[in-house]
């Protein structure tokens, strides 16, 4: 360590005991906030050589490779430990998702995989810089419309990339896997001449941060089917069964969706392939409860956190620990907004479950029907169409009109015709309420 002959060796004994891996609170810092938390009388420089002994004592050096000759490493701290305890314990609660009367497979699937599906594909577009609006993207998807311009086109190619990363989650990690992913993402939606599902065959490209700053080139791009193979070996390798090189699969994938990014294999649409792999790295470890959590979302609102946890792992000898740390605090979050999430809809079928059992209305109605009146009465004013009720419930049109056409017959949806091309549609009226007697 080249700091060390700066320090008086007499006293780095005495700093060898007080600074550890992390400070009394658990927090990983980098040379730029550690230096300000020295405690006073203490030598920064030795305080900070403590330190790096305390992590390199703990450190995994990691078979994949960062400039030259050195190797990306980690560390997990007894407090990264405890957060990965909680990840672990709040998601494998997540089974009550399918107990009880709550709801059926194809109910959760309703419920809960599209609209948190389409909340991913959201966010994950405009932190690349899609800017159409939340509601706007919400209809699109949800009445499965074609995309205006190139913004909702990266939307609709994030949606089929989620569902693409699930559908080939027990498949090995491979170059050809890669190349298809990349490819549903930046279907007519890629910048830089790139093109879709072929890796940059040029080193012009930089990356910076939010503000235009702390420019990244990344390898030289004669190196990216070497690095990419090696990362395909180091994923594909089992590293749960083998206890003596065990790597905790969500860690595992956050090293996955960090070197998507620093290997930047593609012109265009890295950040997007990375965060699909993330997903699909972490259900094929039968974390399957996170089909149903958004990390974007949260990426976007710390988006500076996000990128300096780039920015520290590229300036303290490829340390990875410090992207982990800011991942693991966002997954947890994740995880805490979706068990809300669920507490939320739980309610709301109590609720509505009270109703149908006292409701002489509902005892006539079939259960998709009782679906899309549910739907009716959180959303006064919501417009209905065949083409997307079939969607949502995987039946034919005929059959959703058929649906829409008797809760239109007990006066319960409001039909018309759309102005803009004559589409039927089916109405909730403001006073479904009262129409139901509720």
């Amino acid at each position: 360590m080249e700091l060390l002959g700066e320090v008086n060796q007499d006293k780095l004994i005495d700093l060898l005991v007080k600074y550890r891996v992390t400070d009394p609170q658990g927090k990983y810092f980098h040379w730029n906030d550690f230096q300000w938390r020295v405690q006073q009388g203490d030598d920064e420089i030795g305080a900070w050589v403590a330190t790096k002994f305390a992590r390199r004592s703990i450190s995994k050096k990691l078979p994949l490779k960062a400039d030259g000759d050195i190797n990306f490493s980690y560390c997990v701290p007894d407090p990264l430990i405890a957060q990965l305890h909680a990840i672990d314990r709040k998601t494998g609660g997540g089974r009550e998702l399918s107990d009880g009367n709550f709801m059926s497979l194809s109910e959760k699937n309703h419920y809960l995989v599209k609209s948190l599906m389409q909340e991913e594909a959201i966010t994950s577009s405009q932190l690349e810089g899609a800017s159409t609006t939340r509601e706007v993207a919400k209809e699109m998807l949800k009445k499965n419309l074609p995309p205006k311009d190139k913004s909702q086109q990266m939307i609709l190619n994030n949606y089929r990339l989620m569902k693409k990363a699930i559908e080939r989650k027990d498949e090995e990690l491979s170059i050809e896997l890669i190349l298809e992913l990349h490819k549903i993402a930046t279907y007519n939606a890629i910048e830089n001449y790139a093109i879709p599902g072929e890796l940059r065959n040029s080193n012009n490209i930089c990356v910076t941060d939010i503000y235009g700053e702390n420019p990244f080139y990344p390898p030289n791009y004669t190196t990216l089917k070497d690095r990419l193979v090696c990362l395909c070996e180091f994923i594909n390798r089992d590293h749960v069964s083998d206890r003596s090189n065990f790597i905790h699969p969500i860690i595992k994938a956050v090293i996955l969706h960090f070197m998507i990014a620093y290997i930047h294999p593609f012109g265009d649409g890295n950040g997007r392939t990375a965060r699909a792999l993330f997903y699909w790295s972490i259900i094929r470890s039968d974390y399957w409860l996170f089909e149903y959590i958004s990390i974007s979302k949260l990426i976007k609102e710390k988006r500076g956190d996000y990128d300096k946890a780039f920015l520290y792992t590229e300036t303290d000898e490829f340390d990875l620990t410090y992207f982990i740390y800011n991942q693991v605090v966002t997954i947890e979050k994740a995880v805490d907004s979706l068990c809300e999430y669920i507490d939320k809809k739980k309610r709301d079928f109590d609720e509505f479950s009270d109703w149908i059992y006292n409701s002489p209305v509902a005892k006539a109605l079939k259960r998709f029907e009782l679906e899309i009146l549910k739907e009716a009465l959180r959303q006064p004013g919501r417009e209905f169409t065949a083409k997307q009720v079939a969607v949502d419930f995987s039946v034919t049109e005929n059959t959703a009109r058929s649906y829409l056409g008797l809760l239109v017959k007990k006066d319960l949806l409001i039909k018309a015709k759309s102005k803009s091309d004559k589409t039927l549609l089916y109405i909730s009226p403001a006073n479904l309420k009262s129409r139901l007697k509720l």
